[in-house]
């Protein structure tokens, strides 16, 4: 039994992390801040990251084995003070106590502008407020943490209950948004459940540095929208294309991720879309 400790225990991701961490027998708190935490599970407490004295006093009361820090704020005032400096702190209290650290961080580090997949070797080249909240919270957890695992990962999508970008798909297949799917814009979206079994399992191995982990299947949001729509049983002829390049915004456009370290590594299956949607018999 390993004890572990996950900040943004009421997210999507920690919500399945909880749940998985507490099947596998392993000893689980989690934090919460704005989402009340279910009253099951887990020991839950309540934490604000961008207070390092909270955070730091927290994490030496408990001292767990291992943190896994999912918390972050996606925009907003707060997208620094939570995603970065949120960060930081909660890498320098984990080094503290000597606790194993899995960080998350996301594939919009990178600009997008290659063609091919980023590897773990490329650096960091954002385009977006919160890429490089995202790539600033990685050097931070990096200088404070040298044997932290930075987990750089895509888009999160799952079933029970849907996720943001699944619903998000649906509203536009449907006409309940106007909102249309880039053709040009590529990721490698990863099932919810492929990644808590990923990041449980990263607490036993002795791996440090950059690590991504993401679906195996390079996806157009306009393709995974259409893959997504269908899994709920939706036409996806109401799905309508745009080119992510006439955006009055600049976006990161390829954020394909190389996950062959992560896949050599670890025994958990990093599925792409279509192998899930057939696994789950939602393939039609």
């Amino acid at each position: 039994m390993t004890s572990i400790f996950i900040t943004g225990g009421t997210g999507y991701l920690g919500r399945v992390l909880v749940r998985q961490a507490r099947l596998g027998g392993h000893h689980v708190a989690a934090s919460y801040y704005t989402q009340a935490p279910p009253s099951t599970e887990a020991i839950w407490l309540p934490l604000d990251v961008r207070d390092e004295l909270a955070v730091e006093d927290l994490l030496e009361r408990l001292r767990p084995e291992v943190v896994i820090h999912t918390a972050y704020q996606q925009g907003g005032p707060d997208l620094l003070p939570v995603t970065a400096m949120g960060a930081g702190n909660v890498a320098r209290a984990a080094a503290a106590i000597g606790a194993r650290l899995i960080h998350l961080s996301s594939d919009v580090i990178f600009d997008g502008e290659r063609e091919g997949v980023y590897t773990e070797d490329d650096l960091p080249s954002p385009v977006s407020a919160y890429g490089a909240a995202k790539a600033q919270a990685e050097a931070l957890v990096t200088a404070a943490h040298p044997g932290a695992v930075v987990v750089r990962t895509s888009l999160i999508y799952g079933f029970a209950p849907i996720d943001r970008s699944s619903q998000f798909v649906l509203d536009v297949a449907t006409g309940r948004s106007p909102e249309r799917l880039f053709t040009d814009e590529f990721r490698c979206p990863i099932y919810v459940e492929d990644l808590a079994a990923a990041l449980l399992e990263l607490c036993a191995l002795p791996y440090s540095g950059p690590l991504h982990v993401a679906g195996a299947e390079v996806l157009s949001r306009y393709a995974f929208g259409a893959l997504i729509a269908r899994a709920w049983n939706v036409d996806p002829s109401g799905i309508r294309g745009a080119l992510s390049a006439d955006s009055p915004v600049r976006r990161p456009r390829n954020c394909a991720l190389d996950s062959s370290r992560a896949r050599q590594l670890l025994e958990t299956r990093l599925r792409g879309v279509s192998e899930v949607l057939r696994d789950l018999g939602r393939l039609t």
